[in-house]
């Protein structure tokens, strides 16, 4: 120890102030815990808040808005077109982020939580060394790393090769609007701000290595798929990147295809958006007995420890979908295993969405996933062309669909494609985590005329009781 440095003792360090990492703080501390949190950020909220989930959101709802403005004309409604102002944008965007900051700030310091900006790294499973802190050492009886994920980095030989070819983060800054753009990746990241720049103004093409959402049922995929085929200028699938070439104001790429044939075509900037990896290196896990996978994802059990049972990991950090709400529950689950309640991370349905328009939402097994794992399902799909509600928002080619087991009717999964599809899934879930049958979903009283009653129908598609729709 260097003489003069300060070092200070906690019961709990947080690693990590996005979504997983303030909600266990929080958490901790309401049970009674003193509580640190350390991030390289001047304040909470993390990735999530400040470059992820909500400015994208802010965007989405702007891009959605040109979108309803110019396809009104059916309704009778004629608008001009939409005049753009980036600095409002940009200011409107801001202050969504620091209005939501300075309120997890008022709660954090209500509850007494100590915060500090600087970078941590284990010096064993009791202490952590702090770089760019006012203080230097923390020895701790618990620790929770919640150091989530970062943007895959770019190819070696286009870092820093000029602002033109950019990441996610880049792109969710809004610096200007380029007039044609060339998006490589088809997950929701992809999808999202090709949507997005798209609304903006762009001249939007994608790259899209397999096909567009990899993984996801296809009859989900479809309504998502024709609405992006008729706002890109060009999807091209099952195409790779050869090489992208900065040549004064535009950026030359060469795309192979399957066949091997190869396409040149320059674009006025290039997104990379290839997901996320953890943030799981530059810690100094190798002074503990913590282990990582051959992803670079840290190994915990149910109770979210790692092999040093006093520490524990959660969110983007561990293995499953990298997803805010997953991060909250996890650090909330991992508090209260260490304030001494029987507490464990066991769940049956982790929600996701697609924001884009429209909106794909999901929870549960799909219907692929219950196929490989041999399960016996029915699976019943109401389209929401029989919906009332979705016809007078003008969303006829929606879809809600579930997955139940075929025997007893158990809910396995949902999924529903289409405009407000993130407000349906939430039934859902909890139907999946309480064991619902499809009886206690039709039995259930849905509010008409509204989406939620696609839920019940499907449901009723299952009973042979549907009112609306006949199979």
């Amino acid at each position: 120890m260097v003489v003069g440095e300060i070092t200070q003792k906690t019961d709990l360090l947080v690693i990590g102030a996005g979504p997983g990492g303030y909600s266990a703080a929080f958490r901790a501390a309401d049970l009674g815990l003193d509580v640190t949190i350390v991030d390289k950020r001047d304040g909470l909220g993390g990735v999530c808040l400040n470059e992820g989930c909500i400015p994208s959101k802010t965007l989405l709802h702007a891009a959605e808005l040109i979108h309803d403005a110019e396809h009104a004309e059916y309704m009778g409604l004629t608008f001009a077109k939409p005049k753009l102002d980036l600095q409002i944008l940009n200011t409107w965007k801001n202050s969504i982020i620091t209005k939501l900051t300075k309120g997890l700030d008022g709660l954090s310091d209500k509850r007494g939580i100590q915060y500090l900006s600087g970078t941590v790294f284990f010096e064993d499973a009791k202490t952590a060394r702090l770089m760019g802190a006012d203080v230097a050492r923390i020895k701790f009886r618990h620790a929770i790393i919640a150091t989530g994920s970062s943007v895959q980095p770019l190819p070696a030989d286009l870092q820093n090769s000029s602002a033109k070819i950019m990441d996610s983060s880049a792109a969710l800054a809004l610096k200007d609007i380029p007039s044609s753009l060339l998006v490589i990746g088809g997950g929701y990241i992809a999808l999202e701000l090709s949507q997005v720049y798209g609304a903006l103004g762009s001249n939007v093409s994608m790259l899209v290595r397999s096909e567009l959402l990899r993984g996801l049922d296809r009859d989900l995929v479809k309504p998502l798929a024709k609405q992006m085929e008729s706002l890109c200028e060009e999807i091209y699938y099952k195409t790779t990147i050869q090489s992208l070439e900065v040549i004064g104001e535009s950026v030359k790429a060469v795309l192979q295809n399957e066949s091997g044939e190869k396409v040149s075509k320059d674009f006025d900037r290039v997104l990379f958006a290839l997901g996320r990896i953890p943030n799981s290196t530059d810690l100094g896990l190798d002074k503990t007995k913590i282990f990582l996978d051959d992803k670079g994802f840290i190994q915990v059990n149910e109770k979210l420890q790692t092999a040093e049972p006093n520490i524990h990991a959660i969110g983007d950090v561990v293995n499953g979908p990298m997803l805010a709400h997953k991060a909250m529950h996890q650090g909330k689950v991992a508090a209260e295993v260490i304030a001494g309640k029987p507490e464990a991370y066991d769940v049956r349905a982790v929600p996701a969405v697609v924001y884009t328009n429209p909106q794909i939402a999901w929870a549960g097994l799909t219907e692929e996933e219950a196929r490989e794992q041999g399960i016996e399902i029915q699976v019943t799909r109401f389209p929401w062309r029989a919906s009332g509600r979705a016809l007078t928002m003008g969303a006829e080619e929606g879809l809600t669909k579930l997955i139940m087991e075929a025997e007893s009717g158990r809910l396995l999964g949902a999924a529903a494609v289409g405009r407000g599809a993130e407000g349906l899934i939430a039934e859902c879930v909890v139907a999946i985590e309480m064991g619902a049958l499809a009886q206690d979903i039709a039995l259930s009283i849905h509010p008409h005329p509204t989406l939620s009653e696609t839920v019940a129908e499907a449901a009723e598609i299952f009973l042979g009781s549907s009112t609306h729709f006949i199979v």
